[in-house]
């Protein structure tokens, strides 16, 4: 699942292609909307909120196009006669302004509702660390009201902050020596961690390749995340992994035993 940052850069890419545009065809791909038509509204704007997409359509009323991309979706904008790239059984929705045309493939979520209702479908995320309203404060207040539950599911409970993904949540634990599998108490500034998170997607929100290490080179651009197996970039231990998160929602987390040692 794409990390808070790349959801952004998608927002960026569909704000660039659609804003202010007059839409002269939609084809919304799925059984709850199929029949809905928003051709002849405008496009108003495309924002990220920690890993959801809400486009903002004013077309008779205010609606909301809600998309998340989950494991496999994607955008792409095409210009106006340019083959896709991907096979037309895979969309699931289409927007087109006549020059070019957004195309939503493999969405994980669509959702169409009236603009006044966003909150049904955002309203319980946490502080969006790359939003216009980042609150340090609260995400701190929201992370650590369970202290018993591991840090690592804490970080990635999108109620908590919103736009933490895998590849943050193994950084960052590893960036502030922390085990993932330790329960939030072990967190001895919470405040720092956030702002350091903040601070990790805000400088990647801008390219294509997360960069953790200062090093884009293949293989060390990321101290532990996807390195199983191989040397710590920092001390040479054999960096470890396993699956963090309630029964049937696992995800894999890696750290240093020598760097992020248990407390």
């Amino acid at each position: 699942m794409p990390e808070g940052d790349a959801v952004w850069r998608t927002a960026e890419r569909l704000r660039r292609a659609l804003d202010g545009q007059r839409l002269v065809r939609t084809d919304l791909r799925v059984p709850q909307h199929a029949t809905a038509d928003l051709s002849g509204g405008t496009v108003v704007e495309t924002v990220s909120r920690g890993k959801h997409l809400l486009t903002r359509i004013a077309h008779e009323q205010d609606w909301t196009l809600h998309t998340h991309l989950k494991m496999e979706g994607s955008w792409r904008v095409y210009r106006a006669g340019e083959r896709w790239t991907k096979p037309a059984h895979l969309a699931r929705v289409v927007l087109d302004v006549g020059s070019r045309s957004a195309v939503g493939f493999q969405l994980g979520v669509v959702d169409l509702l009236p603009r006044e209702r966003e909150d049904d479908v955002v309203g319980h995320l946490g502080p969006d660390l790359l939003g216009p309203d980042w609150d340090a404060e609260e995400a701190v207040r929201r992370l650590t009201a369970d202290p018993v539950r591991p840090l690592g599911e804490a970080l990635l409970d999108q109620r908590n902050l919103a736009g933490i993904g895998t590849i943050y949540r193994s950084e960052l634990c590893f960036l502030t020596g922390y085990d993932p599998r330790d329960p939030v108490p072990v967190v001895a500034d919470p405040l720092r961690l956030v702002r350091l998170a903040h601070s990790m997607l805000d400088r990647n929100r801008h390219q294509a390749q997360i960069c953790t290490t200062g090093d884009k080179r293949r293989g060390r651009s990321l101290w532990v995340y996807g390195r199983s197996g191989e040397r710590c970039l920092r001390c040479g231990t054999t960096i470890a992994h396993g699956q963090l998160g309630e029964p049937g929602r696992e995800r894999v987390a890696y750290w240093c035993p020598a760097c992020q040692p248990r407390r």
